[in-house]
């Protein structure tokens, strides 16, 4: 009987791991639509109770970061339908949306994590998925623009604005869901981005 619990205590703990990886996952794929919604995100989820923040990222329980979030989500919506700025922000957000989707996932693994190991992970799996989603989004960008003048820009930009909220919901109430999304769409860019190359 002992041993029975004893594994299913361990199953109930690898499965709130990989859950709370999935939920990461999801976090930062939004990360590389939009930069700060999903971080908004995650702060509401921990001043409504779902998550509590710790060890480095309790700065993310606070209303102070609440309203700043909001205000760099609003700001950062808005830079994106000005012409000319949406293909330079794709440039510059790049390296933020990585450090922004490591950050997010590390949030969300466990502290008892060996600190190495926890952000060796949350660099790869976070910040790769939001570099990866970004790329993939710039090009489509750089495309729209070349293709239309930048007139479908604003399509794209509510589509991404979308996308970022919509992952960082599902990341949050389906996190499974989220991740298999994720992983398909991962794999989606990656395959359309090494096709570009090949006819280079």
């Amino acid at each position: 009987m002992a041993e029975q619990t004893c594994v299913t205590n361990r199953q109930l703990f690898l499965m709130s791991i990989f859950i709370s990886i999935c939920i990461g996952i999801g976090l930062a794929a939004g990360s590389g639509f939009r930069i700060f919604i999903p971080l908004l995100a995650a702060n509401i989820a921990s001043l409504m109770g779902f998550h509590e923040f710790g060890n480095g990222f309790d700065w993310l329980n606070s209303w102070t970061a609440f309203y700043i979030l909001l205000a760099a989500s609003l700001t950062e919506i808005t830079a994106y339908y000005i012409p000319w700025l949406d293909n330079v922000l794709d440039h510059i957000a790049m390296p933020v949306a990585v450090a922004a989707g490591t950050v997010l996932s590390a949030s969300f693994i466990s502290a008892d994590w060996e600190p190495a190991l926890k952000w060796a992970l949350a660099l790869l799996a976070g910040g790769g998925t939001a570099g990866i989603i970004h790329s993939g989004m710039g090009i489509l960008r750089l495309g729209s623009t070349t293709a239309t003048g930048g007139i479908a820009n604003p399509v794209v930009t509510t589509a991404e604005n979308g996308a970022s909220i919509g992952f960082s919901v599902m990341a949050l109430l389906t996190p499974v869901l989220v991740f298999i999304v994720v992983l398909l769409l991962v794999i989606f860019i990656l395959r359309k981005m090494l096709k570009m190359r090949l006819r280079l």
